[in-house]
């Protein structure tokens, strides 16, 4: 059926043209509810509508730039000495900025318009910024203090007056428009047409009640359908909705009342001092206070790829921007609805997001399906019709029309059209983001917040993750472990005396020591207001930080005795950290700390025990890589830490040096590797899932840790990321199926290795990421992982899944869902076309041997119900199991439907015909069934044992291959309880509807040989399952994931 599906339904899982999606759509034929089939695909009006506005706000942004550089040069040409307006000037500018400022506004101290606030950041206005005695001055006016912050008591009037940090939300949809979306099925509203037109002719030819029975039955079956629909769509809307939630959940780092704290993105407030640092999200329109090298990406806004540097002239940050590099603290002007990203974020929110590839190939499938039960139903109306003119003919009664027959024909029209109800599987594409939606539930719980849909979809299909060590593989809790200072190796004990920490070390190294610990970081030491101390920044400064804390250190007063100059941020690509401080003295000293053999590299001395300088001899450099290699084969992290006094003369604009230092201290960091980590890899290797470890780490300690996590074998490849990118694409090619460690990695080394893997290799490559020069890496793989709690927030939108608790079996349980949802509509799809085969062939060949449908409109939408909504919530949301990682990835060029699916599709489905119709032609002599309602009973038997025919194969459609259908089918109440209340419809619509579903009450033999009847495809199934279909190695792997079936003398 594959080879049907028109190639405009074949997409790629990223990077899809909205010309590729728009083709799919115009492509898909039959389609009974629009509303419907189409509500999760992305909206392509909104998007293009959403692009126009973008363009826009760039050029006023772009026209507001320029405006402003010619300002600051008219600034800058009348001299510094003006560098703030007279008081004067300010003055007269007075009443424009208090313009209309609320009463309740100046008396919480606000001395400016929310209005003009905002305009001032988003029109770059310097002019008047200035005039305001610029950050401080405009602080003052927000009545915060630099340094202290926002009062907590000010924020419910901060948010009165100036707004949240919220954005406006698409309002959720109520279960009464689903239930309108649900009336808009086409099909129904003719049926419902066809049964008020019913109603009437009934009426008036048999009376009432009678004559209403038949229509009011099929209105009763619609609004069954509407209501069922409607009310599994919506829970599952309100899914997504939870999700959504969870996406938004940003924390940041604000000073309040004087004290460093972490809050969410929606707590923020206007005068707010937040703290930026790389990766991060600008949360809120500012004006920058200080920094370090702090450089903005705003390509989200400007469309301009080139970072912009900002500084004290150059102060302006707008919301959606990101800090590609540095560091530095803005205070808040403008939040929410008010800033230019948040106007823009409500068009862009309209767009929607992309289909998944599944969900598209299976509109494709049901395209084809749809046209084949419309021409099933065209066939059916005219033999049925044809059969009655010919009847009338014979009776030579073709001038003689009365209303009994026109309601003939229109029931012969009813059914007809119930057969396309029955024919388009509208529910197939919507069991995907029904089961897609369920795992990303389930996977919240898990701490996997799934971001895009197809994700999930494509996380079943890979075959190889790329994963970052610290933090993912290891606990990302560290602590130094060993160090080596002046020429001595030392372990370090945290419940050791200070004294004991120290002993060996003289007063002078001690203070260097401390001096490059707390002066060389991106990190801070806060104290509460009861005393506490708590760390903020990373792992490895806070391990280094709490070393030099426990060696008697005070963050405070290092800090206040030399004065920072200048910093040079760690970051991936230099993989060391450098700042330039002013001492007491009025000298100038250098630190940097880094990669322990480039920071070796930049030193020309070391000191001894008094903290005097020597020069670093050959074999003084031999002698401290054995250290350093040593360090590292025990899976500890190793960091350099060195200095350089600076002489006369050093420029402030110039870069710090890079070379001429001392060497201080070798830090040996341990990073515990997390527990089920092991396992977990393992059972990756047993589900044709290769593993590589990627890291900045030295290559003795990415091996060592590797080998702890089972990564690497002896017959595996561990390198380096400055040797791989010399070698050519060739080369590479050969080298990549046997990597499993790449030690010193650069993010561009990451980016070439997912690149090469997926074009060159046809890998379906995962990759883990927590970094700003990760996001390439992330966007280019087939699924993107961030971490949460490392993971910078460009990262995580660059994503495709966050990992909550950065934890490497994490990743593996997405991939253990991911092969779930794939093998669950795989299992849905089976059962689906079984009962598609089915009710057409029965109704198609009744109608061609007898004149008469078997089963009736109404019959026909109760089996729908059963094969469409209800059959995807109890098949589309099965849990996975452990056989489902003990089989090889699904590759992205097999077939959805494989053979062994067919092969159980067309058993079961010649088994239900065969008794069907040896019931519909033969049933009463063989059920002994005389008398006047003998018609009606067989009619009834027939329907009812076609609908336990469908319970049992539904039980069957559990497993595709293996022969116990019954595991884990307790624990799955989802489908334990549709299959219970299935049955009890059932029970209900024969014994007591009747009137309304065209049946009698059957007696308890007919019951029980119904039951018996559909009972018999269960031992069917077990043959099925039986007979071989694919032709592969004995070794092999069946396509779903289990092991073959036992065949010959196994089999007993």
């Amino acid at each position: 059926m594959e080879k049907l599906i028109p190639k405009e339904f074949d997409l790629s899982n990223k990077d899809r043209s909205d010309e590729a999606l728009m083709r799919w759509r115009k492509a898909v034929g039959l389609v009974k509810n629009r509303r419907r089939r189409f509500r999760y695909a992305a909206d392509l009006a909104k998007r293009s509508e959403a692009k126009e506005q973008m363009l826009k706000i760039r050029e006023r942004l772009r026209v507001c730039f320029l405006a402003y550089k010619a300002a600051f040069r008219f600034i800058e040409a009348g001299g510094q000495g003006n560098q703030f307006s007279s008081e004067e000037a300010i003055d007269s500018q007075e009443e424009d900025i208090q313009n209309d400022l609320q009463e309740e506004a100046r008396e919480a101290g606000f001395q400016i318009h929310p209005n003009k606030l905002a305009s001032l950041v988003a029109s770059y206005d310097i002019t008047t910024l200035r005039k305001l005695k610029g950050v401080e001055g405009l602080a003052s006016r927000l009545n915060v203090t630099l340094d202290e912050g926002v009062d907590s008591s000010s924020i419910p009037i901060r948010k009165t007056v100036f707004g949240s940090n919220e954005y406006t939300e698409k309002p959720s949809k109520s279960l009464w428009l689903f239930l309108w979306d649900a009336m808009h099925d086409t099909t129904l509203i003719i049926l419902t047409v066809c049964a008020v037109v019913s109603i009437g002719v009934g009426l008036s030819t048999e009376g009432w009640p009678k004559g209403m029975y038949d229509g009011l039955g099929i209105i009763l079956s619609v609004l069954l359908v509407v209501l069922v629909t409607a009310v599994s769509d919506y829970r599952q809307s309100l899914q997504f909705k939870e999700l959504d939630k969870e996406k938004k959940k940003i924390f940041i780092h604000v000073t309040r009342d004087g004290i460093r704290q972490e809050v969410s993105i929606h707590d923020l407030v206007v005068g707010d001092i937040v703290y930026l640092s790389i990766g991060d999200q600008v949360p809120a329109d500012g004006i920058f206070i200080s920094g370090y090298n702090l450089l903005i990406d705003q390509s989200s806004l400007t469309g301009e790829s080139l970072p912009i540097n900002i500084y004290e002239k150059r102060p302006f940050l707008l919301t959606g921007t990101t800090v590609q590099d540095g560091s530095g603290k803005m205070l808040v002007t403008t939040v929410g609805m008010r800033t230019e990203w948040g106007k823009l974020l409500d068009t862009l929110n309209e767009g929607g997001e992309d289909e998944t590839p599944l969900q598209v190939k299976l509109n494709g499938v049901a395209t084809i399906i749809g046209k084949i039960g419309l021409a099933f139903a065209v066939m059916t109306f005219l033999v049925l019709t044809v059969r009655f003119l010919v009847e009338k003919g014979r009776l030579h009664e073709l001038t003689k029309w009365s209303s009994r027959d026109a309601l003939t024909l229109l029931n012969y029209f009813a059914t007809a059209v119930t057969i396309i109800v029955v024919a388009v599987p509208e529910g197939l594409p919507l069991a995907v983001t029904l089961s897609l939606a369920f795992a990303m539930k389930k996977l919240l719980t898990e701490k996997a917040l799934v971001r895009h849909l197809s994700a999930c979809e494509t996380m079943g299909s890979a075959t190889c993750i790329s994963t970052d060590k610290t933090g993912t593989l290891t606990t990302n809790h560290m602590v130094v472990n060993k160090v080596w200072i002046c020429g001595k190796e030392k372990e370090v004990d945290s419940n050791t005396d200070r004294n004991a920490l120290d002993s060996d070390i003289s007063g002078n190294v001690l203070a260097i020591l401390l001096q490059a610990i707390f002066n060389n970081t991106g990190s801070e030491v806060v104290k509460d207001k009861t005393g506490k101390r708590t760390i903020f920044g990373t792992p490895t400064e806070s391990a280094l930080l709490e070393y030099g804390l426990l060696l008697g250190g005070d963050f405070d007063d290092q800090r206040r005795e030399c004065k920072l100059l200048k910093v040079e941020p760690f970051n991936s690509h230099k993989k060391m950290m450098s700042t330039l401080v002013a001492l007491g003295n009025g000298k100038m000293r250098a630190f940097c700390k880094g990669a322990s053999e480039i920071i070796l590299k930049m030193c020309d001395k070391t000191i001894d025990s008094n903290g005097e300088a020597f020069h670093l001899s050959e074999e003084h450099v031999g002698n401290i890589m054995n250290v350093i290699n040593a360090f590292a084969g025990e899976a500890l992290r190793t960091l350099c830490l060195a200095f350089k006094d600076i002489e006369d003369g050093f420029q402030e604009n110039s870069s710090i040096p890079d070379c001429g230092y001392t060497l201080i201290t070798i830090v040996g960091i341990k990073d515990p590797v997390r527990p089920g980590v092991k396992e977990a890899v393992k059972s990756c290797v047993e589900a044709g899932i290769y593993v590589r470890m990627i890291t900045g780490d030295n290559i003795n300690t990415a091996k060592a840790i590797a080998k702890e996590c089972g990564i690497l074998n002896d017959n595996d490849l561990a390198v380096e990321g400055p040797v791989f990118r010399l070698e050519t694409p060739e080369e590479m090619s050969r080298m990549i199926p046997n990597i499993r460690v790449m030690a010193r990695s650069s993010p561009l080394d990451k980016h070439v290795l997912v690149q090469m893997s997926r074009k060159e290799l046809k890998e379906v490559v995962a990759v883990t990421g927590d970094g700003t020069n990760d996001a390439p890496a992330l966007h280019e793989a087939d699924i993107g992982f961030a971490m949460g709690i490392a993971g910078t927030e460009v990262a995580k939108e660059s994503a495709d899944v966050i990992v909550m608790n950065d934890n490497f079996t994490t990743i593996v349980n997405v991939a253990k869902w991911g092969r779930s949802v794939y093998i669950n509509i795989q299992k849905f799809v089976q059962f689906q076309l079984t009962v598609n085969i089915v009710a057409l062939m029965i109704n198609f060949i009744s109608a061609c041997i007898s004149g008469s449908a078997p089963l009736t409109a109404v019959q026909l939408l109760w089996v729908n119900l059963i094969m469409d909504t209800l059959g995807a919530l109890a098949l589309a949301t099965e849990p996975p199991h452990d056989g489902l990682m003990k089989r090889p990835p699904v590759r992205r060029t097999e077939n959805f439907i494989t053979t062994p699916m067919w092969r159980n599709i067309i058993g079961q489905s010649i088994y239900q015909l065969a008794i069907l119709l040896v019931l519909n032609f033969d049933g009463k002599k063989i059920l002994g069934l005389e008398g006047s309602d003998a018609t009606a009973i067989l009619n009834t038997f027939i329907f009812n044992t076609f609908v336990f025919c469908q319970v049992f194969n539904e039980i069957n459609s559990r497993e595709i291959e293996k022969i116990n259908i019954f595991r884990g089918i307790l624990r799955n109440w989802i489908f334990t309880g549709i299959i219970a209340s299935t049955v009890v419809f059932q029970v209900i619509i024969v014994e007591f509807l009747g009137t309304f579903a065209s049946t009698v009450p059957l007696n308890w033999q007919l019951w029980l040989l119904c039951v018996a009847l559909g009972a018999v495809s269960m031992p069917i199934a077990v043959v099925l399952k039986c007979i071989p279909v694919d032709k592969k190695s004995p070794n092999s792997t069946q396509h779903d994931g289990y092991d073959p079936l036992p065949s010959g003398p196994e089999l007993a």
